[in-house]
């Protein structure tokens, strides 16, 4: 699926004042833009200093223009969101770096999350490189690092209708880096912005306000936990086909070699289920033997009507004679994955493969409890 990395669009707007509306700035009279930031309260040598509460604090580590007056970024801050299942973020951390734990047991996680990387940079038609770079000989950073980078991303903002004009043009190259714990279970990714570029009426720039870096860092990271998000639906949505489609019951043999049904599930949880069976298809049990998990029941084929064919209602019938027969189950090999299902007529004799076959359709669906929840 094709997805397009559409923050640049905002980006545009925030990295430059071109377009009339800069909304980095409070727009109006405020009065906390005209204020001037107070001078530290001097404390008497011979008086104690009083306590400071830092919970509301505001430094030129989150505002760079200073905490208040007219050049106050009023931004919400960017936020890292762990959309994905089993995905986390670091507490209090300014870094686009995200946590993901394994979910799929038979899925490498590493391999999976720089798929979903991949996937997300083939969407926006973006290269990428795989790096070098050297790791620091640190006992907390022992598991497997792979580093990515990808080649620019580029927008173009154009203002006019028949004449087009560039009004700004800005470039951005990302780096990726993996960093798998050593037991295979939880694996980091970050971030980060390696290089920028920035045309617009007043000139070109290398340089991007901290903000703005964050904010293109996390926006960039973001992208890909909803790529990842989308991988993992994906996977459900092949292990839900897979099961659909995966055949529970075939024919073979029982352990005194005759004819019988296999169903791979386990011997108590069909014998639990079995009834649910019987009742749609036209059995009522008579008599049941737990220990020898016998079900004695009497067959007779259920009528439809017209109005069941109308409503959809109607049920696929077995096509054998309305009589007395025996269900007789039993385990197939010592892990009991397997249940052989064996089916005798009144006199005790085995249904023949023949019949076996003919009504295989209709048990096959019924022992697969496929549309029964």
């Amino acid at each position: 699926m094709r997805r397009k990395l559409f923050y640049f669009s905002v980006l545009s707007l925030t990295l430059s004042a071109c377009s009339g509306v800069n909304n980095k700035n409070a727009q109006g009279d405020f009065d906390y833009a005209k204020k001037q930031e107070s001078k530290e309260f001097i404390v008497p040598e011979n008086l104690d200093t009083p306590a400071k509460k830092q919970e509301f604090l505001i430094t030129n580590k989150i505002n760079h223009q200073g905490p208040i007056g007219d050049k106050v970024d009023i931004r919400a801050p960017s936020l890292v969101l762990p959309l994905a299942i089993s995905s986390r973020v670091v507490a209090e951390s300014d870094q686009a770096i995200i946590w993901f734990d394994k979910v799929l047991e038979d899925k490498d996680l590493l391999l999976f999350i720089k798929n979903s990387l991949i996937s997300q940079l083939m969407s926006d038609d973006v290269s990428y490189d795989t790096v070098d770079l050297p790791i620091a000989d640190d006992d907390n950073l022992k598991g497997t690092t792979e580093v990515f980078e990808s080649q620019w991303y580029h927008n173009v903002v154009e203002t006019g209708w028949l004449f087009t004009d560039v009004e700004l043009s800005t470039s951005m190259r990302f780096r990726y880096e993996f960093y798998l714990k050593p037991h295979g279970r939880s694996v980091s990714l970050t971030v980060s912005l390696i290089d920028y570029m920035k045309t617009d009426n007043d000139g070109g720039t290398k340089t991007i306000d901290p903000i703005d870096k964050q904010r293109a860092e996390m926006a960039m990271l973001n992208e890909i936990v909803g790529q990842v998000d989308y991988s993992y639906r994906l996977q459900k949505r092949e292990n839900r086909l897979m099961r659909a489609n995966q055949k529970l019951v075939t024919i073979g043999e029982n352990k005194q070699a005759e004819a019988a049904y296999i169903v791979e599930m386990a011997l108590d949880n069909l014998w639990d289920n079995m009834p649910i069976f019987f009742e749609r298809y036209g059995f009522t049990i008579s008599d049941l033997n737990e220990t020898n998990k016998i079900y004695y029941v009497d067959f007779s084929k259920p009528e439809s009507s017209v109005w069941d064919s109308i409503w959809g209602d109607e049920q696929p019938a077995i096509e054998i004679s309305d009589a007395k027969y025996q269900f007789v189950l039993a385990p197939l090999d010592d892990k009991d994955h397997k249940t052989s299902v064996s089916i005798y007529n009144a006199d005790g004799e085995p249904l023949t493969l023949e019949t076996l076959e003919r009504i295989f359709p209709v048990i096959e669906a019924g022992l697969s409890f496929r549309d029964f929840y």
